[in-house]
């Protein structure tokens, strides 16, 4: 965190920055500067806490800097090509100057010069946007501001710096619009324009994915994301089932907000406001996105007129998984998404039908998180500008929730509570474990539970003991048959 002051930026004292500036006391001992640069700078103008610090070494040798390195400890490369280490464990980074030339389609496809005597314009030339080429001197916080970094903050405009190598990274355009949404600032029309231009095919899924979750997890309107992707043209390709909402017409007396993209939007945005709520933020904002992908495939208009989206939510399913398949190759969080696109209209439609608690506690054990699909639910429900608001319902929604999580925290017959009682393990003690989740939701007490599936064991060990008797009988009888 930092106080803002003209011309220089005051930093608040942490271990990190005393590490920090006892290194630039070092380097300078050695004739060079130590600049903080980058997003540490940037989100000290805007008064925001930064995790992690970089710094860049001018006028020090690759040599005189790992010797300097040494002095704090074990010296760590982790960018051989680059000039990168690491300083005061993880949390500093710290880099030569350096030039990159692009030489292939990848985000990695670059050839780096190392130039220790470059300076500061032409080192910061390399960077993405005017607001992450600011340097700080490390010692005394005066900031060099070589492309106009400080006054495109100030606007709240995310620019470009370099017209000619920007386009060397396609990774820029979804900063760009992760940027937009975390720091609510506007892309510049030049900027839009060159990232319209720009290919994203060859970049890693690990890299969308990042950039993808930085947006849902940490802006206040992750909508903006979206919106400054499909206004460059970039929707199409990564997130082609995001593309696919826009112009999806929806039946204007529930949703009079728009299409299904711009629905989704707002869910998206209601989402974000309820995510520090969530066991699973990440999940439920992905839930959110897919929540509606099956609409395009079954909007239609009746000969009434009315728009219908009949069985959306299971033809999402499927839709959904190639776009977590493209995108986030994690299983668990796939299953989630997955489990919440399926069931995310049920507790609106109990809600409408006033549905008594046994059908919300069938819902909510199909449901892979109950509390995170009652938020999905608001979320879709405020998500609209049509119908009550949610405040109507959101008391019986808790309650409904409440009644189901008492429920499944009294004690209940588990598999060693079986085994102990004489039960053996096989097909039997499988279905009868079934047997007993069925009275565990019926609210049956677990001694109750536990004779009754004991009684159910029993029925079910003499019917197999007589499938097996007669199978024996009907091969002696068949043995006879050959014999005779």
């Amino acid at each position: 965190m930092a106080t803002a002051v003209e011309g220089k930026y005051e930093r608040l004292d942490s271990p990190e920055i005393t590490c920090a500036r006892e290194f630039a006391r070092a380097v300078a001992a050695r004739g060079g500067r130590a600049y903080f640069v980058g997003g540490c700078v940037r989100d000290a103008i805007l008064g925001r806490k930064t995790k992690d610090l970089d710094i860049e070494v001018h006028g020090v040798c690759r040599e005189e800097l790992e010797r300097i390195l040494s002095e704090f400890g074990t010296v760590m490369r982790v960018g051989e090509s680059f000039g990168i280490y690491k300083l005061f464990g993880n949390d500093i980074d710290v880099a030569l100057p350096r030039t990159e030339v692009c030489v292939g389609k990848g985000h990695r496809d670059f050839e780096v010069q190392v130039n220790p005597a470059l300076g500061i314009k032409e080192a910061a030339r390399r960077r993405d946007f005017t607001m992450n080429a600011l340097y700080e001197d490390v010692l005394t916080g005066d900031v060099s501001d070589p492309y106009g970094g400080l006054a495109d903050l100030r606007a709240g405009v995310i620019k470009h710096v370099d017209g000619g190598t920007f386009g060397e990274d396609p990774l820029r355009v979804l900063r760009a619009a992760q940027f937009a949404a975390r720091f609510d600032m506007r892309i510049d029309a030049s900027t839009v324009e060159l990232c319209r231009t720009m290919q994203l095919e060859h970049l890693p899924h690990e890299r969308i994915a990042e950039e993808t979750k930085k947006a849902l997890l940490k802006a206040t309107h992750p909508s903006v994301y979206f919106r400054a992707l499909r206004e460059m043209g970039q929707l199409e390709g990564w997130f082609d089932e995001v593309d696919s909402l826009v112009g999806v017409e929806q039946n204007p007396c529930f949703h009079p907000e728009g299409d299904v993209f711009e629905h989704t939007m707002m869910v998206l945005d209601c989402a974000a406001a309820l995510r520090e709520q969530a066991i699973w933020p990440l999940g439920l904002m992905l839930a959110a996105l897919c929540h509606d992908m099956g609409k395009p495939k079954t909007t239609f208009r009746l000969e009434t007129g009315r728009i219908v989206s009949y069985g959306h939510e299971n033809e999402g399913v499927e839709v959904a998984a190639t776009f977590m398949d493209r995108v986030f190759h994690e299983r668990r969080l796939k299953q989630y998404v997955l489990n919440m696109v399926k069931l995310h209209m049920r507790p609106g439609s109990l809600l409408n039908a006033n549905a008594k608690q046994k059908s919300f506690t069938k819902l909510f054990d199909e449901s892979c998180c109950p509390a995170d699909l009652c938020l999905l639910a608001q979320s879709d429900w405020e998500g609209s500008t049509g119908g009550e608001p949610f405040s109507t319902v959101a008391d019986r929604l808790a309650g409904h929730l409440r009644c189901f999580e008492e429920l499944m925290a009294r004690p209940y017959v588990k598999g060693d509570d079986l085994i102990a009682a004489g039960v053996e393990p096989g097909p039997e003690m499988g279905e009868v474990l079934r047997f007993a989740h069925k009275v565990r939701l019926a609210g049956v007490s677990k001694g109750e539970a536990l004779t009754q599936c004991l009684g159910m064991y029993r029925a079910l060990h003499r019917k197999a003991e007589n499938r097996r008797k007669h199978a024996c009988s009907g091969e002696w009888l068949s043995c006879r048959g050959q014999i005779y």
